[in-house]
């Protein structure tokens, strides 16, 4: 997936300069999970009242947090796989990854060649990846109905290869602290999704929403779709088996994700096919809230 691929497009595409914005979380415990994201991550606690909290990098809130009482993780069911944090560089990510270490947090590097990354969970099972972009190292593409990972030099990889941290760890300087914050430029990049059909949320995020298809394979029983031609805001994956049932109301996990457009004409074309389509949608002070097929919640806003 890049910038170069053919997008599937319908008649009408999702403002280029859409981007996602907050992901609100349902937690069990709201004091391990603020001691999480701040500590081991290096998130800023913005403000917290009563049960809720919101984190960031300084500027708005990139992760809310609510506590509920008597909640369970449950498996097989849809929902989140992960969200993304975008470092501005390698720099960054690699002081993320090194914190990660210094305090043995278990996480995964991972090179998917055009972009440097580490997955791992939170306290409660919620998936977490922190990445940069590296296009310069090469592309990830769709093709014959399989993902293809190619270097720079033309030669292939399977996109999941061990990342070198010793290689990312020298961009590290000096006078680099590991237990400073988040730089002020991170932001949310991407989500990625548990869905009950790939094909039925493709018609849900690109039928109606309007996001392109930068990729979809029946074989690896995934999607994904951006706006503007990145290679992907939005993963669908039905790895937990189609037609798998979404969570029950006390299931922790994801509550809603935010997708933010530049400006309200932009919005209300989102909001007229939302609407022609018959789908319900709640106005909220965060935005309208609606639900997907597989009940994911997804917030538009004007960002």
């Amino acid at each position: 997936m890049n910038a170069q691929t053919n997008a599937a497009k319908t008649e009408f595409s999702i403002h280029p300069a859409t981007k996602l914005g907050l992901v609100s979380l349902t937690v069990a415990n709201l004091e391990n999970q603020i001691q999480f994201y701040t500590q081991a991550l290096g998130f800023k606690l913005h403000w917290r009242e009563g049960n809720r909290a919101g984190l960031g990098a300084g500027g708005a809130d990139l992760l809310l947090l609510t506590e509920e009482a008597n909640l369970k993780r449950y498996r097989g069911v849809t929902g989140l796989y992960h969200f993304a944090v975008l470092f501005p560089n390698r720099r960054e990510l690699a002081r993320a990854v090194a914190r990660l270490s210094v305090l043995k947090y278990r996480n995964y590097p991972t090179d998917h060649i055009m972009t440097k990354t580490t997955y791992l969970d939170d306290p409660e099972g919620n998936g977490i990846e922190l990445y940069c972009e590296s296009p310069e190292d090469g592309t990830f593409i769709i093709e014959n109905d399989d993902f293809v990972t190619r270097r720079a030099d033309g030669s292939w990889s399977d996109g999941r290869e061990p990342l070198d941290v010793e290689a990312l760890f020298s961009h590290l300087k000096e006078e680099d602290r590991l237990d400073d914050p988040l730089p002020a430029e991170t932001r949310v990049g991407h989500v990625h999704l548990h869905v009950r059909n790939v094909q039925e949320a493709v018609d849900f995020y690109h039928g109606i929403i309007g996001f392109d298809v930068m990729g979809n394979s029946s074989s690896f029983k995934a999607a994904f779709i951006s706006a503007g031609g990145y290679h992907h805001h939005l993963g669908l994956n039905a790895w937990k088996g189609e037609g798998a049932p979404p969570p029950p109301a006390d299931a922790v996990g994801l509550r809603h994700f935010t997708v933010e457009l530049p400006n309200q004409q932009a919005l209300d074309e989102v909001v007229k096919r939302i609407d022609d389509a018959g789908i319900p949608s709640n106005k909220t002070d965060n935005g309208l809230l609606l639900y997907d097929p597989s009940q994911n919640g997804v917030v538009l806003k004007v960002g």
